[in-house]
């Protein structure tokens, strides 16, 4: 990720760090001392454009459009929102909790997913005792603008119990009277296809012969899955050159994408990782990203 701008210059003090409100150096100083001027309210933010993601929590001034932006959420009785952070690349919901303005403020400065803890009444940042800290990539209000998501990418399990995400527990398997599984993530459909091969490849480990589904033998067939990625990949390419129609391409985009995603099993690469190398080409030009590859 492209660093972001550089934020103000903030006071060294331990009081400012700590979360004080004398920070000798901030422009929240600098309005306290000016004869007739209002001394605007401090939260753990420092402008409208966010910091790197591994800046520290900064106790100076907001700049006006951050103010504005914290003023507009319809806070509730209590003063806050929920937040819900969701992984960037999966689309997987992670976790849910509350924020307040300081703690949307903390995680625009920080980039680290921040929430106040209705138990403790106190902010807590996800990751602070456990080191799994969530790097916020951007934010989102509902249209209501009475919801938060924080849209990013976990360093770790979120769930409390090792889980990846904290969602993990169906109610329609519940229903059934089966046992919540921690493995068992809120799977978009791309994720879903990703599980079902990955299932039939310890398939093939544990039930040894037998007569194997598709899936499986392109598993075992390294030739036959390649020949069937260069088939799909011709007839994709067929779909434009002469001219079939939508879903025509839709179905054989389909077929490549699956082909493809056993490749990637068999090389136990994760469609995380092509997804995250896809976001982090998004701030160059592909000539640049290309012409990095050929550097030792």
């Amino acid at each position: 990720m492209a660093p972001a701008p550089a934020a103000a210059p903030v006071s060294s003090s331990s009081a400012c760090r700590a979360g004080g409100t004398s920070c000798p150096n901030s422009r929240a100083a600098v309005a306290a001392s000016a004869p007739g001027r209002r001394r605007r309210k401090t939260y753990p933010a420092v402008s409208a454009a966010a910091t790197s993601a591994w800046s520290a929590p900064q106790e100076i001034a907001l700049d006006s459009k951050v103010d504005m932006l914290l003023d507009s959420v319809k806070w509730d009785s209590k003063g806050l929102a929920v937040a819900i952070a969701q992984n960037v690349d999966t689309g997987a919901i992670l976790m849910q909790g509350f924020a307040n303005k300081e703690a949307l403020a903390k995680t625009i400065s920080t980039r680290k997913a921040t929430f106040f803890s209705r138990s403790r009444s106190s902010l807590w940042t996800k990751g602070e005792t456990s080191m799994n800290f969530i790097n916020v990539h951007d934010i989102f209000l509902d249209c209501d603008r009475d919801s938060i998501i924080y849209l990013g990418k976990p360093d770790g399990p979120t769930c409390h119990t090792g889980a990846e995400t904290c969602y993990y527990s169906s109610v329609y398997d519940d229903l059934q009277g089966s046992k919540p599984n921690e493995d068992r993530q809120v799977m978009t459909t791309l994720y879903s296809l990703e599980d079902t091969i990955s299932r039939r490849q310890e398939e093939t480990i544990t039930e040894g012969s037998g007569k194997p589904s598709w899936t499986k033998k392109l598993l075992l067939d390294n030739q036959l899955l390649c020949s069937k990625i260069r088939e799909e990949a011709g007839e994709l390419i067929q779909t434009l050159l002469e001219n079939e129609d939508q879903s025509r391409t839709a179905s054989e985009m389909a077929d490549l994408l699956y082909h493809a995603m056993v490749l990637l099993r068999v090389k136990d690469v994760k469609m995380e990782e092509v997804l995250e190398v896809l976001r982090k080409r998004f701030s160059q030009s592909g000539i640049e990203e290309k012409a990095s590859r050929n550097k030792p």
